[in-house]
């Protein structure tokens, strides 16, 4: 496997993208024909058992962390938490609600209830493939102010992502009594990026927690770079204080 110096490849402005995510690392990227490394979007817990058992099979009979890490195109600390933990997340019992993240979130698998969530429950596959293209912090559930996240999605003229009026009202107007008479409801997802956040899944549920005058609601925060996760720390640490943070 060669390694070739980034600024002799990439455009100046592509290079300063890249560095945001990734900066004075090595970084694997696939030939453009090669199958993605997270397989399918169904089946996603079954596949990452069978992917993982394979790697361990595979290190039993001689291969180096380097030849796992070009082989499945994960990093080095991915492949030695696979090898040297077989603690799987078959133990877990999946599920679309709060109970079941905080469970995956303490066995240190938060990363992967989210994914089950998008492909299976939340129908978000583009935002699950996003996230599996570098290592994120992830915080496991947290409760935090509702006035803190603003929606991208409705069917007022300045939203990113505008919906249909009546369709919008009956989505919300279901979901309201369903908080009612439904408590272990699943987090909502907030990416936070220069010093705000983004509400990247649950903006019909956030606007049904507000009509209802819920002030705090649960949430997963996810972070790329460290030094947004030090910014974040730094004003909304009390927060998470009690939280698990896992990087995957």
């Amino acid at each position: 496997m060669s390694y070739r110096n980034a600024q002799e490849i990439f455009p100046e402005g592509l290079l300063r993208q890249i560095q945001r995510y990734v900066s004075g690392e090595t970084i694997y990227i696939p030939a453009r024909n090669e199958k993605k490394a997270w397989g399918e979007t169904s089946g996603y817990q079954r596949y990452i058992r069978e992917r993982n058992e394979e790697i361990r099979t595979a290190f039993a009979n001689g291969l180096t962390m380097e030849e796992l890490m070009e082989k499945y195109a994960l990093s080095y600390d991915s492949i030695k938490r696979i090898v040297y933990n077989r603690k799987e997340t078959a133990m877990l019992k999946y599920s679309a609600t709060l109970s079941s993240a905080k469970a995956y979130a303490d066995a240190g698998k938060l990363d992967t209830w989210i994914h089950l969530y998008l492909n299976e429950e939340g129908r978000n596959i583009p935002f699950s493939d996003g996230l599996k293209l570098f290592d994120r912090y992830y915080f496991s559930p947290a409760l935090f102010p509702i006035r803190l996240f603003n929606r991208c999605t409705g069917p007022e003229p300045d939203m990113k992502y505008q919906i249909d009026p009546d369709w919008w009202q009956q989505r919300v107007a279901v979901l309201e009594n369903v908080i009612q008479t439904e408590p272990d409801l699943p987090p909502l997802i907030v990416h936070y990026v220069d010093g705000t956040f983004e509400l990247n899944d649950g903006n019909h549920r956030h606007k049904a927690y507000e009509n209802l005058g819920i002030e705090n609601i649960w949430v997963i925060i996810w972070i790329t770079e460290e030094a947004e996760l030090d910014d974040f720390s730094a004003k909304y640490g009390t927060y998470v204080k009690d939280c698990k943070i896992i990087r995957r």
